[in-house]
């Protein structure tokens, strides 16, 4: 089948909730549409999801209650090399990305959730004052996890591998839950919420909320704005992902503002294969006779390059 290219004047719209119902023939018609979009866009709005709406709502308010805390409390939480606990504002610039020569640092803060191998301890940091905080982060942790993983048959069938090729490569995966706040800010040249980038993930899985300020930049270089959809996921391929496709899954540049004149929250999952998983060109995505684009690396070592990029605290020195 020839490859569509035409680029959608806004982020389209794929419905998961017969693929997950098990209905017959659903996992093929859904993995083509994947399989679309992921080629000319690169983002999607994810429906049919299952998730609750009442939990998406509790983790949102957790995000504003930790964030309303003074500033020393957080800093009490301060993020560690492991990318668990507090950044504060102003505590991240892109680097990583040529979209964003200015390097402004981000006008965000956030607080991070990261499970290890053996637990979801968070390395012990974790709001003391917030009854419920922990236990809600947890709950949307493992929800976000459960959808990830039920998703990646998709991507399989998508890149017409076997429905269990990725299960085994990601059945300990490298995961992160960023409860971050963009506070109203009055921008100037070059300055954002977040700067230009693209995510480092297999996937992200970003809930939706009513203050918008997603945009996402097309192939033919144009910014489209992020369309607010009620109880759903907008749903991006990442870097992993399209290193392993050999480029043929867009990892696509995106930014954040805040003009609302208030606070807006964001609670982005990112899904990575396990640690020592190879991301290496996958069979089907070459011509015959043509050269991976890119160089074997492992999950674990892509992903120590773009937080050295990307963190202030772990640049350790760099310019």
């Amino acid at each position: 089948m020839p490859l569509d290219t035409t680029i959608p004047s806004t982020i389209p719209v794929l419905d998961v909730g017969d693929f997950l119902a098990g209905t017959p023939g659903a996992a093929e018609r859904t993995a083509a549409e994947l399989r679309r979009i992921n080629e000319t866009v690169g983002f999607l709005i994810l429906t049919g999801h299952g998730v609750p709406r009442a939990l998406v709502d509790e983790t949102f308010a957790a995000a504003a209650r930790f964030h309303a805390q003074d500033e020393a409390t957080k800093l009490a939480l301060k993020v560690n090399a492991a990318m668990q606990g507090y950044l504060p504002l102003r505590g991240s610039t892109t680097r990583s990305s040529p979209l964003s020569p200015a390097r402004h640092p981000n006008e965000n803060e956030a607080f991070f959730v990261k499970r290890t191998r053996d637990d979801a301890t968070n390395d012990g940091r974790w709001p003391a004052d917030l009854p419920g905080f922990r236990e809600t982060a947890l709950r949307y942790y493992d929800a976000m996890d459960g959808l990830a993983q039920a998703l990646l048959p998709l991507y399989a069938m998508a890149l017409d591998l076997p429905p269990d090729y990725f299960g085994p490569r990601c059945d300990k995966p490298l995961t992160s839950l960023r409860l971050s706040h963009y506070p109203a800010c009055a921008y100037g040249a070059d300055q954002f919420g977040i700067a230009p980038h693209t995510d480092s993930s297999f996937i992200t899985l970003l809930a939706q909320n009513e203050v918008a300020g997603l945009q996402i930049r097309t192939t033919d270089g144009r910014w489209m704005e992020a369309p607010v959809v009620p109880d759903s996921f907008v749903v991006n391929t990442g870097d992993v992902l399209h290193r392993w496709t050999n480029g043929r899954f867009l990892s696509t540049p995106h930014r954040a503002f805040n003009t609302s004149g208030g606070s807006r929250y964001a609670i982005p999952y990112f899904f990575h294969p396990n640690p020592d998983t190879v991301i290496e060109c996958l069979p089907g995505c070459t011509a015959e006779g043509e050269a991976p684009r890119f160089e074997p690396i492992t999950t674990a070592g892509y992903m120590a390059w773009f937080r050295g990029q990307n963190y202030d605290h772990l640049r350790k020195g760099k310019a």
